[in-house]
């Protein structure tokens, strides 16, 4: 039997990618949760990965000022990498 984990998904170098796997997660009833650490750029497939993010019920965060996403700072950064079971670098 699978045990079910609680990831953060840290998206440093391919934001759509990190998107993309943390809704595959979900298949497995893990709970991932998403933060990007570089801009996410405003392209189609971003907005269709930020969609399944959406269905998945994932909330992404995001270290970078300025933009669509919910920031998030250093402290609470720092906290939820401690509360994470798995933390993803993508």
């Amino acid at each position: 039997m699978v045990q079910t984990k609680s990831i953060l998904m840290l998206g440093r170098r391919d934001p759509t990618e990190a998107m993309r796997v943390a809704a595959g997660l979900t298949i497995f009833g893990h709970t991932p949760s998403v933060v990007f650490l570089v801009p996410v750029a405003d392209t189609p497939e971003n907005a269709e990965m930020a969609e399944l993010l959406e269905f998945s019920d994932i909330v992404s965060k995001t270290t970078v000022p300025d933009q669509s996403q919910p920031h998030i700072g250093a402290d609470d950064l720092a906290a939820a990498v401690l509360a994470a079971d798995e933390i993803i670098n993508i």
